[in-house]
């Protein structure tokens, strides 16, 4: 972890980023705007937006050099890549496209990029082309599989940060309670609902395949496909939710980001959920000692 600020009821645990030449307290060179991109995922885009799935990285690495384009406006745009064309010239077209260049100035011409990504191959490209990664459901276990995907990124040629720089912002809910069971089934349906009705048919994701809960989310994904949606939600395990959540009364939730999320690579906790301002802060507080 690398900063330290809070704000609810989403709020971010950041302490000072490590080797840093700047003085402890100084404010962060790191610029608050930042553009999010993501693939999203088939069932997604071929069930709501009604378009093929191709080639994923091949698109994003496309789509963000575009834009990268756009925002410093040296230019007009023009693009000849297999998935994006600037101006289009397929044979359905008018033929009266041409280059153009962004009318709007940005403040910044070069505006950080966060690729949300979770296998390995997309979080290796978000090393490699992006400024940052936006996991979703990562957990502790994981850490060792996730280092050695960004490494792989990193070490490729032209690579635009390094470990030291590349910022890892992950989203962790949370749940406080004094009873943990409690706090942990006010989780369990967003698990339900990503693990269960959002991943493609017969695939788990490949966080709770690296954290061995693979035959937890095919009995899950069954249920919850089948209707059954309370017994999917009911099959989730206690130790499951705390894999990849922060649950329970203060002291364990400040604990287990002490002992467990602090020494991963996340640079950022972006915490959502139901908490007290004074656990936030002890997080915040527990994070700047990292």
């Amino acid at each position: 972890m690398r900063r330290a600020a809070a704000r609810s009821p989403r709020s971010c645990a950041r302490p000072p980023r490590r080797r840093s030449a700047r003085r402890p307290g100084a404010p962060s060179p790191t610029p608050t705007a930042r553009s999010t991109l993501g693939a999203s995922g088939p069932q997604v885009v071929e069930g709501w937006y009604c378009a093929p799935y191709p080639r994923p990285l091949e698109r994003t690495r496309e789509y963000v050099e575009i834009m990268r384009r756009v925002w410093a406006r040296n230019a007009p745009v023009e693009s000849s890549g297999r998935h994006y064309q600037l101006p289009y010239g397929g044979a359905d077209g008018t033929g009266l496209g041409k280059a153009l260049r962004s009318t709007v100035h940005p403040v910044r011409t070069d505006i950080p990029v966060y690729l949300g990504a979770e296998g390995p191959k997309n979080v290796a490209l978000a090393a490699e082309i992006a400024d940052g990664w936006l996991p979703l459901w990562f957990s502790p276990k994981s850490d060792a599989f996730y280092r050695s995907a960004l490494a792989e990124g990193f070490d490729v040629p032209g690579a635009r940060h390094t470990a030291e720089t590349f910022e890892v912002a992950g989203v962790v809910f949370m749940a406080e309670d004094e009873d943990v069971e409690l706090a942990a089934s006010r989780i369990k349906p967003i698990i339900g609902l990503y693990a269960g009705a959002w991943a493609p048919r017969a695939r788990t994701s490949t966080t709770t395949c690296s954290c061995g809960w693979a035959e937890v989310c095919q009995e899950l994904q069954e249920r919850y496909l089948a209707w059954r949606k309370q017994e999917a939600i009911d099959a989730i395990p206690l130790e499951m939710v705390e894999d990849v959540a922060l649950v329970g009364p203060a002291d364990k939730v400040v604990d287990d980001f002490k002992n467990r999320w602090a020494p991963t690579c996340l640079t950022t906790l972006i915490v959502s959920g139901s908490q007290k301002q004074t656990t936030l802060a002890r997080l915040v507080e527990e994070a700047s000692r990292c």
